[in-house]
């Protein structure tokens, strides 16, 4: 990104962990012992010419198209020959806050269609809108680089009813707006599970440490029930008005808790998905802040810790780049923090995984690389923020439950790195595993390119 090497480098640093982008920054954490296994993939380029694509998602109704979600408002639709439609899908430019062009966290986040679209034609939107009444003015980050405090918004849209191709853009119908109290950790992501019930994850509000502006004092809101800041929600768009909560919901029965909360103690679970196998199990990627990136398996009325803690390690909201000695291994009811299944640092010594930022990808389904099935396969952001260095990740379970963490050498790429930013996953109707790329830390140019993953020549 052009404009943050203009910065000072402690100033770098500070605002770079409000991102959880912390490339340079001192750290005590020291490499994991021994080196990790690699597999050799490839890519093939399916689409061209997005801003900043995001996600990606099919409709499940045997049409083989694939919707591609660019945070700059619009979602395209890739069909079966890998033509991009010229039309838009759905455009909410005008409808979100327009994102910086240099770094931003907030604008169109997610889409998940209805498991009956294909009769219903119902799907869903996550998208970062202006917050009313409060001026942009009044919400800057401290660097003055990005605006931050907006509303992250849940809404159901339509299909046209003569064009399957465009949305009716009347349809809109909001489920549920939060206020965010600066611009990053907007989470964003939303899906159905195999239950039938909406999944949406939220991060913990934004800034660094979960202890700024608008972070419950003393606690954080990954750790406050009373917020749905820091949480993986749950909601039945079936009933109710605008929605119903699930009966089963963990915390149905607590009044001080917020109903739609299906997990929390998150910092900011930028994707997530379900295996389309096995015991259709939530991973979610959850972007760690100085030292650590995590991914965990959810569960119901599961505590994954932040800001108690970061990975598997204690954390300090006030001294963050030094992890404590000892902290309480359970949450304020007793219950027990639950570890991730991957943890990677932001600094290791070479052959090891780092990165910067974990971005969710999905449980390989597929049949082009069977070596790969039953997989998770997912990246990290970038090696640091002002490069164009993202690393593809896969993790195999073993017989004991613990995870073996592997690096997807790109074959035919300069050290078999991808050489792009990776922006997020997604998969198509036949399990087969896509990755959202571009060459610009922000949202801007059309340098993002939508690549499926395949078998190395």
């Amino acid at each position: 990104m052009r404009d943050v090497p203009k910065l000072q480098i402690a100033t770098l640093c500070a605002f770079l962990t409000t991102l959880a982008l912390t490339p340079g920054c001192p750290t005590t954490m020291e490499p994991p012992p021994g080196p990790q296994p690699t597999t050799t993939i490839a890519l093939e380029t399916v689409a061209q010419g997005f801003t900043s694509p995001l996600a990606l998602a099919s409709a499940l109704d045997g049409t083989g198209r694939l919707f591609v979600v660019d945070q700059v408002g619009s979602i395209w639709i890739i069909d079966r020959s890998g033509n991009r439609k010229a039309t838009p899908f759905l455009d909410l430019g005008d409808k979100i806050v327009p994102p910086n062009a240099g770094y931003d966290e907030r604008g169109l986040l997610g889409l998940a269609f209805h498991p009956e679209y294909a009769s219903n034609g119902r799907f869903y939107v996550r998208y970062s809108a202006p917050r009313d009444g409060q001026p942009e003015e009044g919400c800057n980050d401290p660097t003055g680089f990005v605006a931050g405090c907006h509303t992250e918004v849940l809404a159901e849209y339509q299909v046209s009813a003569s064009d399957p191709d465009v949305v009716d853009p009347e349809s809109e119908r909001i489920l549920l707006v939060v206020e965010k109290p600066q611009f990053n950790h907007n989470g964003g992501q939303i899906a159905f599970g195999p239950d039938g019930f909406l999944y949406a994850s939220f991060g913990d509000g934004g800034g660094a440490n979960d202890n700024e502006e608008g972070h419950t004092l003393n606690l954080g809101n990954g750790q406050d029930l009373t917020t749905l800041l820091g949480k993986v929600l749950r909601i039945d768009v079936d009933g109710g008005d605008p929605y119903a909560i699930p009966a089963d919901n963990p915390f149905v029965n607590e009044p001080a808790a917020q109903p739609e909360i299906w997990a929390f103690g998150l910092r900011n679970p930028w994707r997530f998905s379900f295996d389309a196998g096995g015991d259709r199990r939530l991973f979610v990627a959850d972007a760690g802040q100085n030292l650590f990136e995590e991914v965990d398996i959810i569960v119901r009325g599961g505590n994954y810790g932040w800001n108690i803690r970061e990975g598997m390690h204690c954390f300090d909201p006030l001294n963050a780049g030094m992890p404590p000695n000892d902290c309480t291994i359970v949450d304020r009811n007793g219950n027990p923090l639950i570890d991730p299944i991957i943890e990677y640092p932001h600094v290791a010594d070479a052959g090891h995984v780092a990165g910067i930022a974990a971005i969710g990808g999905f449980v390989y389904r597929g049949a082009a690389i069977p070596e790969l099935f039953g997989w998770y396969v997912f990246g990290d952001f970038s090696t640091d923020f002002a490069s164009s260095d993202g690393t593809l990740l896969a993790a195999q379970e073993n017989s004991d439950g613990t995870w073996t963490l592997n690096e997807l050498v790109v074959a035919g790429r300069p050290g078999g790195r991808i050489g792009r930013f990776i922006l997020g996953f997604g998969q198509d109707e036949a399990g087969e595993v896509y990755i959202l790329t571009t060459a610009n830390a922000g949202p801007t140019g059309e340098t993002g390119e939508l690549h499926r993953i395949v078998p190395a020549p």
